[in-house]
């Protein structure tokens, strides 16, 4: 291949890739719910529910919405200074909206008894873009009601979303099928492996949490 082929190959490659980034819209000014494009990458170490909350903001930011009040949907057990929480507490209390404007749900009781809108479509990125299936697990440590999950007395949240290694998590299908307890459930599908990148990659997860606006 000589270096002008090369060269023509690349420019093309490029202007392809440029294309997509312009054929892809911002997203709308009603965005007030996604899934996010990436986990923190440290398995179920969130840094904690405020960690969660700041990975959400971060990615709002990216994309024009930081200035909303962004809290991640995750359930956490009672420390020392705070008590037990319930993701449904955390998050407002809607109408909630995807990237491209469609509303996801009316309302808590919606959200979480339907009708809702969550699913491949429509649980969307901040981005706007869907989730491909095999990334489907998304953290929550949450009842299908949107409660602290529990195990028997064992662990649901990686320890709060501090470990990268003991414990498991509750977990949620974004496109609502899969296998587990409840694998149409969008927030309470099954518990993880694990808590560690790999485990939670094993059972087609990446530590994607959700993200909604409470404001």
């Amino acid at each position: 291949m000589g270096i002008r082929t090369a060269a023509v190959i690349v420019g093309v490659l490029l202007a392809s890739a440029s294309g997509l980034a312009q054929a892809l819209p911002a997203p709308t000014s009603t965005m007030s719910f996604f899934l996010t494009s990436k986990g923190r990458g440290l398995g179920g170490n969130l840094g904690g529910i405020r960690g969660a909350d700041a990975l959400c903001r971060q990615l709002a930011d990216t994309v024009g919405m930081g200035q909303r009040t962004w809290r991640a949907y995750l359930s956490a057990p009672a420390t020392s200074d705070q008590p037990a929480v319930d993701a449904r507490d955390r998050i407002g209390r809607g109408p909630w909206f995807n990237a491209r404007g469609v509303m996801i749900a009316a309302g808590i009781t919606e959200l979480h008894e339907g009708p809702n809108e969550l699913g491949s479509t429509n649980t969307l990125t901040e981005k706007g873009t869907m989730v491909a299936p095999g990334r489907h697990d998304v953290l929550t440590g949450s009842n299908p009601d949107g409660t602290l999950a529990s195990n028997r007395g064992g662990d649901t949240t990686c320890n709060g979303w501090t470990s990268l290694s003991t414990g498991r998590a509750m977990l949620g299908h974004h496109n609502r099928t899969g296998g587990g307890e409840r694998p149409t459930s969008w927030n309470s599908a099954h518990l993880s492996r694990g808590c560690s990148q790999s485990e939670l990659r094993a059972s087609f997860g990446d530590g994607l949490i959700y993200c909604f606006a409470a404001d």
